[in-house]
């Protein structure tokens, strides 16, 4: 599994696309929303920022990042020699996700480290580290579903976007309206009792023992469990014919 995860690094460290995209563009984004922070507090609230940075890494950096690899690496048929190698199927997958996965990890931990810092320390750092690492599981199951059904590296670019957008569209939506109304529609989508518990967690209102904040986990968690099934039935390791 390690010696996967590392040449995998190595291809996405020679790649400059890879590197620009993953990388270059999601933390030039969340920068923009730090910078501006004052305006985006004023119309939402610093959680707000806070879900957004999350998820803007989890969306760009994570899950679109791991489809395209996935891609490219069943197109050339790397999937398909793995498997004739003595490493199962979960130690291939794991090797090829983790770099990616452990790069948006940094990513989060630095760029909310310095909004903290520039910004105010969120108000429940014990509720917001499971908020975020819930966060980005489910990107990363989400991932290995829509890779199942992106056929190269060039699809990734479509096969993406409505995930991407997406689960940022419902971050904004929450985090700028709240959960008033609409409350039990806006928590069941990708990504929105996710927002709710980081935009709670950084403001306040949500403690880590409560019975609300281990209820808004319970819709994330379930949106794991509904990639991870149709990822084992739609993920190939050959390219379709």
């Amino acid at each position: 599994m390690l010696h996967i995860a590392r040449s995998e690094l190595l291809q996405m460290v020679r790649n400059r696309a890879v590197l620009i995209t993953s990388l270059i563009m999601p933390v030039a984004a969340c920068a923009f929303f730090i910078y501006y922070r004052d305006v985006f507090a004023a119309i939402g609230s610093l959680g707000y920022i806070g879900a957004v940075i999350v998820f803007t890494i989890g969306a760009f950096s994570l899950y679109a990042t791991t489809v395209t690899t996935l891609a490219a690496r069943r197109q050339t048929l790397f999937l398909k020699r793995l498997r004739s190698t003595a490493a199962g199927d979960a130690s291939i997958l794991t090797g090829l996700v983790l770099p990616t996965t452990a790069i948006a990890v940094v990513q989060v931990a630095a760029i909310l480290s310095v909004f903290a810092l520039v910004g105010s320390p969120p108000a429940a750092p014990l509720l917001l580290v499971p908020a975020v690492l819930a966060t980005l599981v489910m990107m990363l199951a989400l991932a290995l579903a829509t890779a199942g059904v992106t056929t190269s590296p060039e699809h990734a670019q479509v096969t993406t976007l409505p995930v991407s957008l997406g689960v940022v569209a419902v971050a904004s939506w929450v985090g700028l309206t709240g959960t008033e109304n609409l409350t039990w529609l806006k928590r069941l989508l990708p990504g929105g009792s996710a927002t709710e518990l980081v935009t709670g967690a950084w403001d306040g209102g949500l403690s880590p023992a409560s019975g609300e904040a281990m209820l808004l986990l319970g819709p994330t968690l379930a949106w794991v469990l509904v990639a991870v099934l149709l990822a084992s039935r739609l993920f190939r390791w050959e390219p379709r014919r």
